[in-house]
């Protein structure tokens, strides 16, 4: 009987809701310097007639593919090209759907087709990195930098940005140099980490991921579209900076190297909220979001 009146304890204290703030406590409380803007020369804009898509460009991990992706951006080369493919639970991904076909392909201007991999970057102490204080199946140590997700090992002196929901890598073939960021694709799924330091990850999605993971799948082989018809038309890609001011999306993003994002960790690693009844005590880079909201909003009305 005292073998099971412990028993009984013990699994009364492990279903014990820590104290501490749930993340909207976080975000109520948070000062503005828990925020950043975003900058306008590494945002693009990603239009279609139902909306806006924002996008975060992450120059410290991919710099020749975000130089690239602007260039391409500024010669207007993803204007009136399509979403091609969107895979239920993976991928939307948008190109030229003439892109095999040499005579009918968009032409390339100053922009490069394709670029050198950067699946990987130097480890750089001096970069903020905010870790997560649980262990990770793919990396020896995930956390976040400059606002992205990453992971670092020290032993290896590498460091890269993983697949999380509404990371923004470049599509390529077999080849690792093959790819430049003239297709593009956005994780719409379940984090596929598979894929880390085997496709260049070059930014993430900041708002409008609901005009993306809403979009029809497609019903060819990977999700690709079959019928042209079946195609999203891309209105526009613009760098912000390009964009006037006035017609810009006025953003800001948390801060992820503060006391205030490393307590929100905590808020996700241990759910507060009345409805959770069990906390999971753990958390996976995946499950950790950074949020954003409208700039210069009351604190009453903070958004994730």
């Amino acid at each position: 009987m005292v073998l099971l009146a412990s028993a009984s304890l013990l699994a009364a204290a492990d279903t014990t809701k820590p104290s501490g703030p749930t993340m909207a406590n976080v975000l109520s409380n948070s000062t503005p310097g828990d925020w950043r803007a975003l900058d306008p020369e590494n945002t693009v804009y990603l239009e279609f007639a139902s909306g806006r898509v924002v996008i975060e460009l992450a120059p410290s991990f991919a710099p020749n593919h975000v130089a690239n992706v602007k260039a391409l951006a500024r010669e207007r080369y993803w204007d009136g090209l399509a979403i091609v493919r969107v895979q239920d639970n993976y991928v939307v991904q948008w190109a030229d759907p003439n892109a095999e076909k040499p005579e009918l392909a968009r032409k390339i201007q100053d922009a490069h087709k394709t670029l050198p991999a950067e699946f990987e970057r130097a480890f750089d102490p001096k970069l903020p990195f905010t870790p997560l204080p649980d262990k990770d199946v793919y990396a020896p140590e995930v956390g976040f930098s400059g606002g992205f997700p990453v992971a670092r090992d020290r032993r290896t002196g590498k460091m890269w940005l993983v697949h999380c929901y509404g990371m923004v890598g470049a599509g390529r073939d077999n080849a690792p140099d093959s790819g430049g960021g003239t297709e593009l694709y956005v994780v719409i799924g379940h984090a596929p980490r598979q894929l880390d330091r085997n496709v260049t990850l070059l930014g993430r999605v900041v708002q409008g991921m609901d005009l993306l993971s809403s979009l029809p799948r497609g019903t060819g082989a990977m999700g690709f579209y079959e019928k042209p018809e079946q195609q999203i038309p891309i209105k526009s890609i613009r760098v912000a900076a390009d964009v006037p001011e006035a017609e810009r999306s006025d953003l800001e993003i948390m801060r992820t190297d503060t006391a205030t994002f490393r307590e929100l960790i905590e808020s996700r690693r241990n759910r507060r909220e009345s409805w959770f009844q069990v906390p999971a005590g753990h958390v996976e880079i995946g499950n950790v979001p950074v949020p954003m909201r409208l700039r210069n909003i009351s604190s009453s009305k903070k958004q994730p």
